[in-house]
């Protein structure tokens, strides 16, 4: 093992293809002090774990930028304080890039700033603040900050060179392709050849659109790869390579007259890449929405006065003011005030909750009506939407292991294809007599048809598009192969309390002897009240909740977890089990045995209450279902899962529970150390299993489950504890999971065959198989029209995934999808 292993995530520019991507990660796996490197095409990023202590972030990018590429950084400008000579700057410099993310400091000692290149995935706005103080000196804020929109920026302006670039290109192709077509009356009184007119036309024109795939088949080259770009600078290049050389005569005849397709396919290839750049924008939209959830300022109380701030310069116990319409800044707790509070964004629960003093809001969620004081309790990385937001991040660059199938057939693919375009000239210049200009034609339609960027994109898009989708809803998926697994499911696994149970026992049934219901609630809350165990805790509650006055109690007294007693308004109330009533002398009569013994068998304890010497009645408790419960195993069973529920309580009491719920599998009497066990038993069986529990006290199932999926209550999530996290406390959400998961899985799978399908269809066609049969040719202008569309439509198809609402959520999360749309 390495003594020190970091991980740095790069952003990238200029991937165009799956072969892109492979030719990075290549070139960084080449490097000895880099272990790993893993190329998300869709995300456009690089995931690289590297020795620290051989290698700096700033080596790897020259890595990349050798390959051919570049790294997108942010730049921040800081005002400092306190800066009185040079060498104060040295030290300031020194300590920020001291900083693992920092790729460079300047600082100007005339101006009192320092401009700061950084890696956003590394470095945040607070790192450089103590990296500032540390060394002694004010940080005073930002002067101007150019980071947030350095990668939009970059994407607009290389979709305006694209533009720019196939438009010239068609703006002189399309009317020499018609004059190729149909013929221009006069041309042949000129004293120049077509031939000549038309190289001077088209010779600039073909290097200002072909310019950037020639660099980067230069770049390529350099680095011993073989990239798409080296394939279709082949084919164009051969293209108006044998235009000149049949212009001037030599080896050529004037018939070789390429110029226009040479052209053409240049823009076709520009226009492709333009469509397919676009597309691949919209496939992390939903990680720019939750990057925009989070607010540039916050209202402080400082000194007795509201002063707004810049985000960054909150810190913990700071005490904020929220007004209606505003976006709460950071995690905390309120103070002051009352609200409803929209959290959808987080939750995927379309109803804003209200909020009181005491409640914790989270930050980047709507305040809605209501003035609201906040105490600060988490900022920066530590804030619930931060964490979602690397979770997202890392799975979308995670790779299931279907996307090995793409990978392989990637790295064959373009020697194949160069193989074929080959043989396919040879076969038909020397095997079959065709005319050197057909052979060349079916040479140029080959190399430019052919596309592994739709295998390349097949994956990472849906993948990206899918696991986005997902964090809108309130489902973090936390890594692709999650969603593999997830697909392949034949058993789901529940805890029972705190899962298919509320987790804190309720009364569900009061039946009283010789006096109101109310009364009974009224005493036995009375002598309750005093007691710290659950059970007293829900009949307490039951009775506040019915608006019941509860009496004053005295010599309250426990008797061992067998009942309480008080006095309640001059009379002694006895609560506990019927040998503790029987042993006060109370009288239990045989019809009361029979009640107490029915509750027991529908899984509820049934608790006397005796009033004076007579018995004044029965509280049934029990932990009640959730209120999706039943909807969530019957939806499970429809989609052919077997459902098992493990639990700690008694026989008698699970199986009512489950009977209830519809399960027939039941462990019970199984304590939290075993849950493990028992998930290991049923994988030794052959099944797949995920594993549905609280995330905290599950976590040795969770983790030993072939997917752990944890339900969380709300806001208050713990990222970290399962393979699939479930932000809200709703066993429908674990339906919608699975459902989602197939769905990205099914997207993936149609994807690659659709990508692999048209390479089978197309190559062939492009090599003039039909030829002989049905004299069918496939121009060149075609197949990079064809090409161009491979690569959109498995793009397109991936981004319909933006809009799918899981089965189980249809109808109850419509609104929800009003915030995804």
């Amino acid at each position: 093992m390495p003594e020190e292993k970091r991980t740095a995530e790069l952003k990238i520019s200029g991937m165009h293809c799956a072969s892109c991507a492979l030719n990075i990660e290549h070139a960084l796996q080449g490097r000895d002090d880099v272990y790993d490197a893993r190329v998300n095409l869709a995300a456009e990023t690089a995931t690289v774990e590297y020795d620290p202590t051989k290698t700096s972030l700033a080596d790897l990018e020259r890595t990349v930028a050798d390959a051919g590429y570049e790294v997108v950084r942010n730049e921040v400008t800081v005002r400092i304080g306190g800066m009185v000579c040079a060498a104060c700057a040295q030290v300031i410099e020194a300590s920020l890039t001291d900083l693992d993310g920092v790729y460079e400091a300047r600082v100007n000692l005339a101006t009192e700033d320092a401009h700061v290149v950084y890696n956003p995935a590394l470095v945040t706005m607070p790192d450089i603040r103590a990296a500032v103080e540390g060394a002694g000196y004010q940080y005073l804020g930002l002067e101007e900050e150019v980071s947030e929109d350095v990668e939009e920026r970059m994407r607009e302006e290389d979709l305006r060179d694209k533009f720019r670039r196939f438009v010239v290109g068609f703006a002189v192709s399309i009317p020499l392709f018609f004059y190729m077509l149909l013929g221009m009356p006069g041309m042949a009184a000129l004293p120049v050849s077509a031939n000549l007119i038309m190289l001077v036309v088209t010779l600039p024109v073909f290097l200002y659109v072909s310019a950037p795939i020639f660099r980067a088949a230069a770049a390529a080259l350099r680095n011993r790869a073989l990239t798409m770009d080296v394939m279709y600078a082949m084919g164009i290049g051969v293209a108006y390579g044998a235009s000149v050389l049949g212009t001037f005569g030599i080896v050529l005849t004037p018939a070789f007259n390429f110029y226009e397709t040479a052209v053409m396919l240049a823009a076709f290839l520009t226009l492709g890449r333009y469509l397919e750049a676009r597309a691949k924008g919209k496939t992390s939209e939903a990680i720019k929405k939750l990057i925009g959830l989070r607010p540039k300022t916050a209202t402080v109380i400082r000194d007795g006065q509201e002063v707004e701030v810049p985000i960054e310069n909150v810190v913990v116990d700071d005490v904020l003011i929220v007004r209606p319409g505003e976006k709460v800044p950071v995690d905390g707790v309120v103070v002051g005030g009352e609200s409803s509070v929209d959290e959808s964004m987080i939750t995927g629960e379309p109803i804003p909750v209200d909020k009181r003093e005491g409640n914790e809001v989270v930050g980047g969620t709507l305040n809605v009506n209501g003035l609201l004081r906040v105490r600060a309790q988490k900022i920066g990385k530590d804030m619930v939407l931060a964490q979602i937001i690397r979770l997202v991040r890392d799975a979308q660059g995670s790779r299931p292991p279907v996307e090995r199938i793409a990978d392989i057939a990637v790295s064959y693919f373009i020697p194949a294809v160069l193989v074929i375009a080959a043989a396919a000239f040879l076969i038909w210049y020397v095997g079959l007599g065709a005319s050197l200009l057909f052979s060349l034609t079916v040479l140029i339609s080959i190399l430019v048809v052919a596309c592994p960027c739709a295998l390349g994109l097949a994956t990472p898009t849906a993948v990206t598009v899918g696991i986005g989708r997902g964090a809108e809803l309130g489902l973090l998926i936390r890594n692709g192969e999650a969603l593999e697994i997830s697909e392949r499911l034949t058993a789901v696994v529940f805890d029972k309390t705190g899962t298919l149970t509320r987790g804190k026992p309720d009364v569900t049934d009061v039946i009283a002897f010789g006096m109101p219901e109310d009364r009974l609630l009224a005493i036995a809350a009375a002598v309750e009240w005093n007691s710290q165990h659950p059970l007293a805790a829900a009949v307490v509650r039951r009775a506040e909740g019915a608006g019941i006055t509860i009496p004053a109690s005295t010599r309250f007294t426990t008797f061992g977890g067998r009942g309480v007693s008080a006095v309640v308004e001059g009379e002694e109330v006895l609560i506990g089990s019927q040998p503790f009533l029987i042993e006060r002398g109370i009288a239990v009569p045989p019809k009361v045995e029979m009640r107490v013994a029915a509750f027991q068998d529908v899984g509820k304890t049934g608790v006397l209450v005796a009033a004076g010497t007579e018995l004044a009645g029965i509280l049934a408790i029990a932990d009640t279902l959730k209120p999706t419960t039943k909807n969530a195993i019957a939806d499970l069973k429809r989609m052919g899962l077997k459902v098992v529920m493990i639990t700690g309580d008694n026989e008698r009491t699970a199986n009512a529970i489950a009977r209830e719920v519809g399960i027939t599998d039941v462990h019970a009497g199984v304590l939290p150390q075993e849950k493990a066990q028992e998930v290991r038993a049923l994988q030794e069986q052959g099944a797949v299993v995920a594993f549905v529990g609280d995330g905290i006290n599950d976590a040795p199932a969770l983790a030993q489950a072939d997917v752990g999926i944890a339900i969380g209550s709300g806001t208050d999530v713990a990222i970290e504890s399962g393979d699939i996290v479930l932000v809200r406390d709703d066993l429908v959400d674990a339906v919608a999971a699975v459902e989602l998961s197939r769905k990205v899985m099914s997207r993936i799978k149609q994807n690659l065959f659709w990508a692999f399908a048209y390479n089978a269809a197309l190559i062939p066609l492009a090599a003039g198989v039909l030829y002989p049969f049905f004299g069918i040719t496939f121009r060149p202008e075609f197949a990079a029209l064809a090409m161009a569309l491979s690569s959109v439509t498995v793009v397109s198809l991936s981004l319909l995934l933006k809009t799918y609402i899981p089965p189980a959520k249809r109808g109850i999360l419509s609104e929800v999808d009003t915030y995804g749309s």
